[in-house]
């Protein structure tokens, strides 16, 4: 025969914690969908060329001040773009990640599979 705890149906525990898991897995949704809505801009070359992303690693913008622009150097511009759209992309991801953590609180000690 099992004790039972005064005051808890059976079966309380669990549903408690599903009810929180449901509220974590909303909070996650919220959260990714305003990262993805969210801008993300970063510079190079001291800011000869900036880059603007979404959360949703879509770039959005691109400006480059004209003194970048030298025909005689693209490669200097394409590596410059690209050191600003990956520095643009982290910026995203590292807020998806600590929007991601700050929603799963205290769930992490129970070993689920986040």
């Amino acid at each position: 025969m099992k004790a039972r705890i005064p005051g808890q149906a059976a079966g309380g525990g669990q549903m408690a914690m599903m009810k929180k898991i449901q509220e974590m897995q909303e909070q996650l949704e919220q959260k990714q969908a305003e990262i993805e809505a969210s801008s993300f801009t970063a510079s190079a070359g001291g800011g000869a060329v900036e880059v603007t992303v979404s959360g949703a690693h879509e770039v959005k913008e691109i400006k480059m001040q004209p003194d970048v622009v030298d025909p005689d150097d693209i490669d200097m511009l394409s590596d410059l773009i690209i050191a600003a759209t990956n520095e643009a992309m982290r910026k995203a991801d590292d807020a998806m990640e600590q929007a991601m953590n700050a929603a799963k609180g205290g769930l992490g000690g129970l070993g689920l599979p986040f």
